[in-house]
């Protein structure tokens, strides 16, 4: 309460600061319009913003407002960093990103991907950015000062954004470049999410549902923002990330999708053949196309200085790397795709599947598993994205760095929606992905991965993907409360996958004082990674050395994964003695750490943000839990969330839908908020809270009102 009422005070005092501000100031930030009478913010107990509008353009607005009013600081930062200009705004230490935005020519690619939107959905961007304006001009003193340097934003900050976030971190990245030049591997990614679609014939009422369940850092350009957006017609509760106009998240009264990472390939390195300045291509020696772009770096002293970032392109797309004996130019899929927000404006508006699907196969979103669910209790699962026509490779091929010198390697094409994999309402009844492959997204009902091109997906799965698909197999009359109670599952399916062979393992191999201690604690576990768990840091400790520290090496199991048999594969002990010397290992370890080997979960591993410190639930993907937390590095004995559950949303398409969500380290990051860490005891006890969509519910639940 006393939080929430110097939040409001804050308020007050920036408004009364605002109206005394000189003409100068409030010239330089006024709107050129001003939204519809009528249109509002209602903020219910939760910090999320319920969006009123007369039409879509003022909804934008809103939205806009909302945004920089939950999240200011974080927004033009945000902003600064994808216009290539974090260094001019913020110092060097942003200077790494602008040279990676601007070798691959970013800001320009913006700029024509706004010139080619739709007079009407560039007039929703515009609304967008003016709401932010307009908030900064109102609340001058809810900014950071450095912050401020960005404003004012415009339609094109929105797109600069999503190009950076879906293109550039998402799809390609400067670290997998760097990570190519130096090992080549094969391509995974360290996003995850959870996604579950139900079908009626699988749930009590007969009403299809949806998890929502993206798991991604707590902090920065990844953070998520809840909000509730009406207009005629329109009626859109859901989250997207911070600085994205549309919700990516998202159910209505018709229909509800949310999305995971997938392992589509759409961006290739090429080794070029370089010669006097010119690169070979076919028989032929070409020369660069060249520019340059320049950058401001603002140093400690506030000086500026530039460096101009020199930009070299073959026909494979910019030159990424040029060191250690290589020259590597990069393609990335979707540059010549300028309508994904457009694009899920449209999945989210639609009425049904069938209009659904009609901007889906728009393929402008160039990557993301999409899972769908509707009040018809239909159910639809999509490996989307942009992949490229390749003549001929598989997927190592094509993850390595590939020969430059010749058009046999050069896509320029990508495949419809049609020859991408995908799943309607299937005999099993339901959907989902956990980040991995499409192959089982409704096992038994599997695709065969032999029916599409070798290069669109690993074989390979995940032990949390198995724990989803056991989890789903047992749902059988569902209720939309057993529903959200599974979902918050954290037992770990590598400790029912291999727990009892080491157990044996340890009997045969004669145990020591402290391997017969280290069983029995590991016997009494619950296998749940619960605050009171005892037994869960111990079998930790050891599947970072079976598995490596990643957990992520299944070489250690003596019968490998077989697609066709989810629930038992991998299973068995290659080298039994070698794993029970891990667990000695580990027993060691925890001695060492703890003083004994019971150690509770909750002890160790905290839900911890700003001032807020609670015994934690839930653990790490690789040990097969579902309810992922990735726990950061020890401190003081005790580890802290950096990345996992972020905003979890569950629904029930009833004739009404109903659902139940949370937004783990709450609904802003402003440092004046009471709602940036409000949600941390319902992580603590695994709950949701409710979805207000109706205008009774949220007035019985208002905390503040913004009407313009």
């Amino acid at each position: 309460m006393i939080a929430l009422l110097r939040y409001r005070f804050v308020q007050f005092l920036a408004l009364t600061i605002c109206l005394a501000s000189s003409p100068l100031q409030a010239a330089q930030a006024a709107p050129k319009g001003t939204p519809s009478k009528g249109t509002e913010i209602l903020w219910d107990r939760f910090g999320v913003p319920h969006v009123y509008a007369k039409n879509t353009e003022d909804l934008f607005y809103g939205f806009g407002w909302a945004q920089a009013h939950s999240h200011g600081n974080l927004l033009l930062r945000l902003y600064g960093e994808s216009r290539a200009r974090g260094a001019e705004y913020f110092g060097p230490e942003a200077l790494a990103l602008d040279r990676w935005l601007a070798v691959n020519e970013a800001p320009a690619t913006a700029l024509r991907w706004y010139n080619r939107q739709t007079p009407a959905f560039r007039r929703y961007l515009d609304a967008f950015a003016k709401g932010i304006n307009d908030y900064a001009a109102k609340h001058p003193e809810l900014l950071s000062a450095d912050v401020k340097q960005v404003l004012p934003v415009s339609g094109l900050d929105p797109l600069q954004h999503a190009l950076r976030l879906f293109q550039y971190s998402y799809v390609s990245s400067a670290a997998r470049v760097t990570t190519a030049v130096r090992a080549a591997p094969s391509r995974t990614e360290d996003g995850g999410s959870n996604a579950w679609a139900l079908a009626p014939a699988r749930t009590a009422n007969g009403n299809a549902m949806l998890l929502g369940n993206p798991h991604l850092p707590w902090s920065g350009w990844y953070t998520y923002y809840e909000a509730n957006l009406q207009a005629p017609g329109v009626n859109l509760y859901g989250a997207t990330q911070v600085g994205l106009p549309v919700l990516r998240f998202v159910f209505s009264d018709y229909l509800g999708f949310n999305q995971t990472v997938n392992s589509i390939d759409g961006m290739d390195l090429y080794a070029l053949t370089v010669k006097d300045g010119k690169y070979l291509f076919d028989g032929e020696w070409k020369a660069f196309d060249t520019a340059g772009h320049t950058l401001k770096i603002r140093d400690t002293d506030g000086s500026l200085r530039t460096e101009t970032v020199d930009i070299r392109k073959s026909v494979h797309g910019p030159v990424v790397h040029n060191g250690e004996g290589k020259t590597l130019a990069m393609r990335v899929a979707g540059l010549d795709r300028p309508f994904a927000l457009e694009q899920y404006w449209q999945m989210q508006t639609a009425r049904s599947f069938r209009e659904y699907e009609t901007a889906l196969r728009r393929l402008q979103v160039p990557t993301f598993n999409i899972v769908y669910a509707d009040r018809d209790g239909n159910i639809h699962y999509l490996f989307n994205g942009l992949l490229p026509k390749r003549k001929s490779g598989d997927l190592r091929t094509w993850a390595g760095v590939l020969p430059g010198d010749t058009s046999s390697t050069l896509w320029t094409d990508y495949h419809d929606f049609d020859e991408l994999p995908q799943v309607f309402n299937p005999p099993s009844g339901y959907v989902q992905n956990t980040n991995d492959p499409p192959w089982n997204a409704a096992w038994p009902d599997s695709l065969d991965p032999d029916k599409y091109p070798s290069y669109t997906a690993p074989r390979n799965a995940s032990f949390r993907a198995h724990r989803s698909l056991r989890i789903l197999g047992e749902m059988h009359g569902t209720t939309l409360e057993e529903f959200i109670t599974r979902k918050h599952s954290t037992r770990a399916e590598l400790a029912d996958r291999i727990l009892d062979d080491l157990l044996a393992a340890v009997d045969a191999n004669g145990a020591t004082a402290r391997l017969k201690a280290a069983a029995k604690v590991l016997a009494s576990w619950d296998r749940q990674t619960n605050a009171d768990s005892r037994g869960a840091l111990l079998f930790l400790y050891w599947a970072q050395k079976f598995m490596g520290p990643a957990m992520a090496d299944p070489s250690g199991f003596a019968v490998p994964y077989a697609m066709a048999e989810p629930l038992t594969t991998p299973r068995g002990l290659k080298n039994p003695a070698e794993a029970v010397a891990f667990l000695d290992e580990a027993a060691a370890q925890m001695e060492k750490e703890f003083g004994g080997l019971d150690t509770a979960w909750g002890e160790v591993m905290k839900y911890r943000h700003r001032n807020v410190e609670l015994p934690a639930n839930g653990g790490f993907g690789n040990l097969g839990i579902f309810r992922v937390i990735t726990f950061g590095p020890m401190q003081d004995r005790k580890r802290a969330p950096i990345h996992g559950e972020t905003f979890v949303i569950c629904v029930e398409f009833a004739k009404t839908p109903r659902a139940y969500a949370i937004m783990s380290y709450g609904n802003s990051s402003q440092p004046q908020s009471p709602h940036a860490e409000d949600q941390l005891e319902w992580m603590t006890r695994k709950a949701l809270r409710p979805v207000w969509r109706n205008r009774p519910d949220v007035m019985k639940n208002l905390e503040q009102r913004h009407r313009f």
